[in-house]
């Protein structure tokens, strides 16, 4: 049976009421936070029904020392920061005491990979993963070398990776709010603008994609284009929005997916003549999801493909009139039009000597 890795990165995430006016724009403070396959350690914590760090009145952070002593070195994990032996995830970025609670866990080497388990919460030398714990949160096994490059960009110089934010240009309509409520369910910060003019080059900066509305002209396009070269922000700009909110959610968190080292367990995806060509690269779980344009406005969603997949090429069945589809596993997400490649290598996927996947 193959064993089931989660990814690890940290990054810029938002905070609820976390937003100031400040000059031209508004600016959002946010704080770096461990993002476990694709979605925020916290959040997953805070929805755990346990004891939350988020009801203190300063927002817990991953500490600079602490993610050190989360390295893995050639002998287990660096030394434990408590007696206890339990490791440091969060704490409050003011004083970082004991006493104002901490969030911690079991951090070991298993082999080559990395353990995160029984999460608690503390504020004494002593937890009690039983009473203060976070059921369902864990364990997530880490392969140590994708760990060690999430971790370095913070013990480098204590700042977070590139921000979970995007900008949607256009006007408020139903499919860019659809949208954005979706991305920030989903932990991503989102906010809809008409265009980037006025906007300091601090606030461009936090974003790392752009869609566009359709009704949105290429002058306008290129004035957005402009504001952001002139910033120096790191964007990818989704160039062909999908007209339906969940596929343009997908299409976003794509364009903000970047691993360190370009690894990526999704590798390839298109479609074409009733099916679609999938590429992994390690084993994991995927479920692809087909979208068929609907007798009214908008789109019928069917799930096609749910299970476990092999390092590989595969092939998926889609039917008829399928227009976009969509694989997803554990902090990866591609999304490709039917007859249209996605993502680099998924243009020439039909090349592969594919094999169909099976439930």
């Amino acid at each position: 049976m193959a064993v089931e890795y989660v990814s690890l990165a940290l990054e810029a995430a938002p905070r609820a009421g976390a937003e100031q006016m400040a000059g031209a724009g508004q600016v959002r403070r946010e704080s770096p936070d461990f993002v476990v396959d694709g979605k925020p350690l916290l959040g997953l914590l805070a929805a755990a029904g346990a004891v939350s760090p988020l009801a203190s009145d300063v927002d817990p952070s991953p500490l600079t020392p602490h993610a050190r002593a989360l390295l893995p070195q050639d002998t287990p994990c660096g030394d434990p920061p408590l007696e206890s032996g339990r490791y440091v995830l969060y704490a409050c970025s003011e004083c970082a005491l004991l006493e104002c609670g901490v969030v911690t866990a079991v951090v070991e080497r298993d082999g080559a990979d990395v353990v995160w388990r029984d999460f608690a919460w503390q504020t004494g030398e002593g937890a009690d993963p039983r009473r203060d714990g976070y059921p369902g949160v864990g364990p997530f096994r880490f392969r140590a070398g994708e760990y060690r490059a999430a971790l370095a960009a913070l013990t480098a110089d204590g700042t977070a990776p590139p921000s979970r934010r995007v900008l949607l240009v256009g006007p408020r309509v139903a499919l860019l709010a659809r949208a954005a409520a979706g991305l920030r369910a989903g932990g991503i910060g989102a906010e809809i603008s008409r265009d980037a003019a006025g906007a300091h080059a601090d606030e461009l900066r936090t974003y790392g994609a752009v869609a566009f509305d359709r009704t949105v002209d290429e002058a306008g396009r290129a004035a957005v284009r402009a504001a952001f070269a002139a910033a120096g922000g790191d964007v990818t700009f989704v160039e062909a929005p999908a007209p339906v909110a969940e596929l343009l959610v997908a299409q976003l968190e794509q364009a903000l997916r970047r691993t360190p080292g370009g690894e990526r367990r999704l590798t390839g995806l298109s479609a074409a003549a009733g099916e679609a060509r999938l590429e992994t690269a390690t084993a994991c779980r995927v479920r692809v999801t087909a979208y068929r344009p609907g007798r009214l406005r908008g789109a019928r969603m069917l799930e096609v493909f749910d299970g476990p997949l092999e390092p590989g090429c595969h092939r998926v069945p889609l039917g008829p009139r399928v227009a976009y589809v969509v694989a997803r596993t554990y902090g990866d997400v591609l999304v490709t039009r039917v007859g249209a490649g996605a993502d680099g290598r998924a243009q020439g996927a039909n090349r592969f000597g594919a094999r169909e996947a099976t439930r």
